[in-house]
This record gives structure tokens, sequence and C-alpha cells, in this order.
């Protein structure tokens, strides 16, 4: 878990200013609040407010990361004013949130703009429990929401939008379908019933923190497709919340809510969870709850019982997350990982013909895109295939499989880059053995994605020209692929 963080690989250090952008906007946001002179409730709300418009907005390209971030104050402010005017009617307030949590996760259905708005009408009605808001406080509430939004974004857009100079991300959607084929459709269902397994068990454990367990149902379900990752992200959720409420005795109880040194370390938190969000969710649960009790020592509410008390609430909410996974309309992970594996493997054939195109001069070819949604296709492959390669996987066969395919996938990845490089050299040249290699990795790709016989790589003396040494290259390893995507009997990876 260590490793993971402090060495994962961080190209044209996207995280390190992600992160160091996070902490400037949100600190930006909580003193646009504090000047605009709202309470300590409308700060957590506008930083929460400011997190969220930092986080979870993630469209393709800056014009629609604007847009979206425009739309959030449209989708939480109603969800926020439903909040505190059913504070004092439980059962409505119960069953509003439930709809919120259903629609917020079938709204993923329209990619990127959809899941963020989704997330943030959730955390809009999540926050006023936190703050037990009333009608009384929304003036103040929907100021510091919109302060908060405007301040991030002008730190996102105006002071520090380094995005302007990078290409924009290939987002791959989600495998497609309709009714209940149509995976959002089935995790909105799922996600509904496992929260409100989580609300009812929650309230049982107390009656004024069970909005804990729904809200760890709920963020077991972000960014998750299959049965198998939504029940390892909820074994890492609890893992993180563990580790954090034991920094949490060390660290946030003792100071009692002093205000410098919380401010510190909450920046700290923030900063963590931004920057380790794309590589390890235990290490993101780690910071968010050590961030959540230091908002609750400036609220004077912290203490080793509700310490003890949002552990509880947090497993009641990953088995309610783990339930609904495993009863509730199911979807395997051997269905979304064919899926994506076979997306990656058309992709790897895209690359190889737009690089051929570039060396045959034809005007207009360019594999750099291809090669980029490549990169955000083998992201989605190796999150499906994750639970297949955990340390706690007891199937050691499937688990080796995995690993090997994975490795493969990423080899091709390597000679595609390179493939790619030797392409954007003017000097570069494309001869009749290019053209003959280019066919024979269609044929292999065909052959894995359509249940055909994946053709042997004939061994021979290697190439010395680039290009062809890399797809000669590319050649063996789909043709490896073969033997760990099929078992002797012809069954997937992941088996049903």
């Amino acid at each position: 878990m260590l490793k993971r963080v402090f060495v994962s690989p961080d190209p044209g250090r996207s995280r390190l200013r992600f992160a160091a952008r996070a902490v400037l906007g949100i600190g930006l946001a909580v003193v646009v609040c504090g000047l605009a002179g709202t309470s300590l409730v409308g700060a957590v709300t506008g930083g929460l407010a400011a997190l969220l418009a930092l986080f979870t907005v993630t469209d393709a390209t800056v014009r629609g990361q604007a847009v979206t971030t425009a739309l959030l104050p449209v989708a939480g402010l109603p969800v926020l004013t439903a909040a505190a005017a059913l504070h004092d009617l439980p059962v409505a307030r119960d069953l509003t949130f439930l709809a919120v949590v259903g629609a917020g996760v079938y709204a993923r259905r329209w990619g990127p703009r959809g899941h963020s708005l989704g997330v943030f009408a959730f955390m809009t009605f999540f926050v006023a429990q936190f703050l037990h808001a009333t009608t009384d406080r929304l003036p103040e509430m929907f100021a510091a929401v919109l302060l908060s939004v405007a301040a991030a974004a002008a730190v996102r857009f105006g002071l520090w939008c380094y995005e302007r100079r990078l290409p924009p991300p290939a987002a791959p959607a989600p495998p497609a379908g309709t009714g209940l084929d149509r995976i959002t459709t089935r995790q909105a269902v799922q996600a509904t019933v496992g929260a409100g397994f989580a609300l009812v068990v929650g309230q049982l454990v107390s009656d004024e923190r069970w909005y804990w367990a729904v809200g760890a149902t709920w963020w077991v379900f972000v960014n998750t497709t299959s049965r198998g990752e939504t029940l390892v992200r909820g074994f890492r959720r609890v893992l993180g919340t563990v580790v954090g409420i034991g920094l949490g005795f060390l660290v946030a109880v003792p100071l009692a809510g002093s205000a410098v040194p919380t401010a510190v370390l909450a920046a700290a938190c923030v900063f963590g969870i931004f920057y380790t969000a794309a590589v390890s969710y235990t290490w993101m649960m780690l910071c968010v709850t050590l961030l959540a009790e230091l908002l609750y020592g400036l609220l004077d509410f912290l203490s080793p019982g509700l310490l003890a008390l949002r552990l509880a609430e947090t497993g009641v909410g990953a088995l309610g997350a783990a339930l609904a996974v495993l009863v509730v309309l199911p979807v395997t992970t051997h269905t979304v990982t064919d899926a994506w594996i076979q997306r990656a493997l058309r992709c790897v054939h895209a690359c190889t013909a737009e690089a051929a195109a570039r060396l045959a001069g034809t005007e207009g070819a360019d594999p750099a895109p291809r090669v980029a949604e490549l990169e955000q296709l083998l992201g989605r492959v190796r999150l499906s295939v994750a639970p297949l390669v955990h340390p706690l996987n007891p199937m050691y066969g499937r688990k080796r499989r995995a690993r090997r395919v994975l490795a493969l996938l990423d080899e091709c990845a390597r000679e595609i880059r390179g493939l790619v490089a030797v392409a954007a050299d003017p000097e570069a040249s494309h001869d009749a053995r290019l053209a003959a290699a280019c066919w024979r990795v269609e044929t292999a790709v065909e052959a894995l994605t359509g249940g055909g016989t994946v053709p042997a790589h004939a061994d021979g003396p290697r190439a010395t020209e680039p290009a062809l040494a890399h797809l000669h290259g590319l050649e063996r390893a789909l043709a490896e692929l073969a033997a760990p995507l099929r078992t002797p009997s012809g069954s997937p990876l992941v088996g049903a």
C-alpha cells in the first residue's frame, strides 16, 4: 500500500498539480466564506462544495468542465432545500434520500457530467445531515455553496488551468445496454437497495449518525461496475477507515479543535485525498476519515466514542453494498472484464492502423488520440481485473492468468507507444513488410475478440527496422494472450 502511493509514477506531475490546486482552491473558498461573514457551518459547507467542484468534474474538455461546474449548484441547491425542509420528518427525509441515491447513480448513464451532478446532489443531502441543517440556515448555506463553487472555478479555470496545455483525455464510455442490461441502471437499483439497508440498520446503530452508513454504501458504488470491483472497494473503504480512525486517536482527539493546527492538518488531508485518489482508494479513505475527524473537532463533537461509531456505521454501509451487488441484479466480473479487454484489443488494432497510415504518408493520420484512448481503456481493464489479482483472492489459477493478461496488455501498450514514436519521425519509411505485419495484427485481434484461432507467431531473426521490430513484438504479445484469455475448454478469463 505504501509503494502504490510513494513509488507510483506521476507523469507530468499531474497528480501533484491536481492536489496542490485543490488545496489552493478549497483554501480560497473557505477564506471567501469567512470574509462574507458565514459561520463555521457555512465554511464547512463551502469547503465541501469546493472540494466536490475540483474533484468530481472530469469532462474531457476544459469547456465541458466549466459547464459542469456551473451546473453543480443547479443540481445541489434544490436537494439542499429538500433536506433542510424535511429535517423534522424522518420518513419523508429517508425516502427522499434514497431517491437521491438512485437518481445520482442512474445519472452516470450520461457520462462524466451526469456522474458529477449525481455526486454533488448526493453529497449536498449528506452534508445537510452532517450539519443538521434546517430551513433557517438555508440562506447562509446557499451563499456558501455559490461563493465556494465560484472560488474553485476561479482557481481551476483562471489561476491554474494546466489542462489547457494538455490533450483532452479519452473517456471511454461504460459498456452499452438497454433497460436492466445497462450497467448504470442495475447499479442504480443496487445502490438504492444497499442504501436502504444501510439506512435502516444505521439508524438502529445510531439515530444521529446513521447517514454515515448511507454515505459508505454510496461511495463504494462510485467508479465501480462489477460485483468484484464493488466488493474490493468496500474492503478498501473499511481498511482505510480503520487506519484513519487509528490516526484520529493519535492526532485529531488531542488537538480538540485547535484552529491553526487543525487547519494545517485539514489542508494536508485535502492534498492527500487528491494526490492518492488515482492510485490507492485505501489511502484516500484514510485521508477522508482524518479530515472528517478534524471537522468534528472544530464543531466540538469529536470523542473516542464517535470514532468507534464511525467505524461501525462504515461497516454497515459496506455490508449493505456487498449484499446489494451479490443479490440484486448482480453484474459479474466476467461480463465487465471481457467487455473492457475486447475494447482495449480493438483499440490496439486501431492504433496500429493509424501508425501504419502515418508511416505510409497518409495525410491526417494521427495515432496519438488512439494511444491516449488505449491508456484509458487499460486503466479500466486494471480496475475490472483488480478483484482477481487481490491478495485475498483464493483462486490462484485465475489470479495468475489475470496477472499474465495484464502483463501482456502492458507489453502491447509499450510496443504501440514505440511504434507511434517511430511513426512521428518524418524520416521513417513504409514498406510491404509493415503492411503485412499490420494485417497479421488485425487478424490476431479479430481472433481474440471473435473467438477464432489466433495465428501462432513465427519466431525468426529480430527485425532491425524500429517500426517492424515493434510490430513483431506486438504480434508476439497478441499470440501469447490467447492462452491466458481462454482455458482449454474455451471459457473466458474469469468464468461465468
